[in-house]
């Protein structure tokens, strides 16, 4: 089973932007949390992809499709701008979560809009790095039990 795991802008910047909701941790960090946690997993194999350019994140989806069987995505703020985003998570129709650091409806109110979020098979949100282990446990399990 292949996982692609998508950052979005300023996902690159984390450890640096905003600590006191971001905290310190840096996106190698929790790419290295990841890939130690899905050890437990003996067929699951992760790929990383970050991007602060929404064609690249477009691309890189359309990429997936026959390649990957479903995809983690933090698409960042372009979460409540992405129409683009949007129609390549559904025109590729493979299981996608949607997951944030923060608690974007704890936040500012255009935060709380996710264009995303209604073509994903589900949504963490606010768990900090955490919420990426969490993705990836209900995405595998989504998969294995083919959308039970």
């Amino acid at each position: 089973m292949k996982i692609l795991i998508i950052n979005g802008p300023n996902l690159n910047m984390l450890g640096r932007r905003e600590p006191e909701i971001y905290g310190s941790t840096t996106l190698s960090d929790i790419e290295a949390e990841i890939l130690e946690y899905s050890k437990k997993y003996d067929d699951v194999q992760i790929e990383f992809f970050q991007s602060n350019s929404e064609g690249q994140i477009v691309d890189k989806i359309q990429a997936c499709l026959d390649n990957f069987d479903g995809i983690i995505i933090n698409p960042a703020a372009y979460t409540h701008t992405s129409v683009a985003i949007r129609d390549a998570i559904k025109a590729v129709n493979l299981p996608v979560v949607e997951v944030h650091l923060s608690n974007i409806n704890d936040r500012e109110e255009f935060r709380k809009i996710s264009y995303t979020a209604p073509v994903c098979i589900g949504q963490i949100t606010g768990f900090g790095k955490d919420g990426y282990k969490a993705a990836l446990f209900c995405l595998i399990s989504h998969i294995k039990c083919n959308n039970c």
